[in-house]
């Protein structure tokens, strides 16, 4: 296959784009475009630890140690020790929070139904399948050097 044109631009355009357009939306919660995802992960699973956000959100932990700090800082996350293991915290939504959580929600489709403009159900399924494959490409090369 003869690829002239690379898809990465177009990701990373993407990418960077949606976080303008969450980070203007966010802005009145003081929520940054790093965090929402965090802020989220927590609210659909409570009394997740910082390495299991780490692994299900595919990010590094000083990423998450930093976003997760900041939404602490602003009264949304807590920590508690985790009884089965003191090495760790778990974290979970403070009721600020869980007040937040809706807010977000919503600002999240709106962002989202903006961004899928002219796109039916099954483009968007194919888009979303093709997407997989490549990252799975990718992940296995980098796992395999």
């Amino acid at each position: 296959m003869d690829i002239t044109e690379s898809y990465g631009k177009y990701i990373s355009a993407i990418y960077r784009y949606q976080q303008i357009l969450i980070s203007s939306e966010l802005a009145p919660y003081r929520i940054g475009s790093g965090q929402y995802l965090i802020l989220m992960a927590i609210a659909h699973k409570e009394s997740i630890t910082q390495k299991a956000l780490s692994e299900e959100l595919l990010l590094d932990k000083t990423t998450i140690t930093k976003a997760t700090a900041k939404l602490e800082a602003e009264g949304y996350v807590r920590r508690e020790p985790d009884p089965a293991d003191n090495r760790y915290h778990l974290l979970y939504l403070t009721e600020a929070g869980g007040d937040v959580i809706p807010k977000v929600k919503e600002a999240l489709n709106r962002v989202s139904n903006q961004s899928l403009v002219g796109i039916n159900e099954d483009e968007y399924a194919l888009m979303l399948s093709l997407l997989k494959k490549v990252l799975g490409n990718m992940s296995e090369l980098v796992r395999n050097g």
